[in-house]
């Protein structure tokens, strides 16, 4: 495992030197928890900066592949209690044909988590290797032995930032133990938001009936579960990262629902309302198509409208009124 990671503590080493070096050059204290939380910031900030164009291309593919639900539920049907090989690698095929069709891809909704996996662990085995590289008087990878030894004593309200609530080190256990259960309800509480704003208002009512939609139920009380369960083994400074990250996700999230949501989502419905207030067509559509859509249906309602009939003695008095 260690030589796996290793190229990604390496990594993870080099970004905080560099940004640690940044906020001492403008005159932070070097073993401040200020500035190593700023570090691990801009640690975050960069790596999500990088994943940006794996989010983008996890939106198109969740998206597929909710067009594609109403699809799969009718190969389903096809197939339903046919158990045989044959039968399988057919709906397996067909399954694969869908997917090619929309350019969709199941695993493209996990990539921005898989690339990230490496640099999170990356990071809990630098930070948690701090205090035997102190004691020893050793570096981390690009991290010298001054450096180290500055992280060893940075900590936030006397909790060092390498401590755990199970292992909270030399410094305040209280302090310590107060902080990582901040975080980590604060973790729990931004996941759990992420996935009820995303299977609430940015799935489509034909996505609802869904059995993902059914998976992202299960998961908007799982994930958070783990987040707390996890959370009490990590070091302070993995869950500034982690926090920093959830917070970024949300940002994220909400920057996609509100102006690029779901077709036929309730996002979509608000941004249309949104669009409507100011003069605009719905999403998807130009003014002119609109204006197109709007004299259709003026042409299609006067073709609609017709005399209604009367009986013989009101047209009889008509006609006397007339003459």
């Amino acid at each position: 495992m260690d030589i796996i990671l290793w190229p990604f503590k390496w990594i993870v080493s080099a970004i905080l030197w560099a940004f640690h070096e940044l906020f001492t050059v403008i005159g932070m204290d070097a073993a401040s928890g200020a500035t190593w939380i700023l570090a691990i910031i801009g640690l975050t900030i960069v790596m999500r900066t990088l994943t940006i164009p794996l989010f983008v291309k996890q939106i198109k593919s969740m998206r597929g592949m909710q067009e594609l639900q109403p699809e799969m539920a009718k190969l389903q049907a096809k197939y339903k209690g046919k158990t045989d090989q044959l039968s399988r690698q057919a709906m397996a095929q067909e399954q694969m044909e869908l997917y090619r069709k929309t350019g969709s891809n199941p695993l493209a909704s996990c990539l921005p988590i898989i690339v990230q996996m490496p640099i999170f662990f990356g990071l809990f085995q630098v930070l948690n290797g701090v205090p035997n590289a102190a004691a020893n008087n050793e570096g981390i990878l690009v991290l010298g032995n001054d450096k180290v030894e500055q992280f060893n004593d940075a900590s936030i309200f006397g909790a060092p930032l390498f401590s755990t609530m199970l292992r909270p080190g030399d410094g305040n256990h209280f302090a310590t133990i107060l902080i990582a259960a901040i975080m980590v309800v604060l973790m729990s509480a931004t996941q759990f938001y992420i996935t009820k704003q995303l299977s609430a208002k940015n799935m489509s009512d034909a996505a609802k009936q869904s059995p993902m939609y059914r998976q992202q139920q299960i998961m908007l009380y799982v994930l958070p579960l783990v987040f707390a369960i996890s959370g009490i083994n990590f070091p302070l400074g993995v869950l500034v990262y982690w926090t920093v990250s959830n917070f970024w996700s949300l940002g994220q999230q909400f920057w996609v629902i509100r102006n690029n949501p779901t077709p036929g989502s309730q996002a979509e419905r608000e941004l249309n309302e949104r669009r409507a207030e100011k003069g605009l067509p719905p999403v998807g559509k130009t003014k002119e198509e609109q204006e197109q859509e709007i004299e259709a249906a003026r042409e299609r309602a006067a073709r609609g409208q017709r005399q209604q009939p009367m009986g013989k003695k009101r047209q009889k008095q008509q006609n006397k009124k007339k003459n």
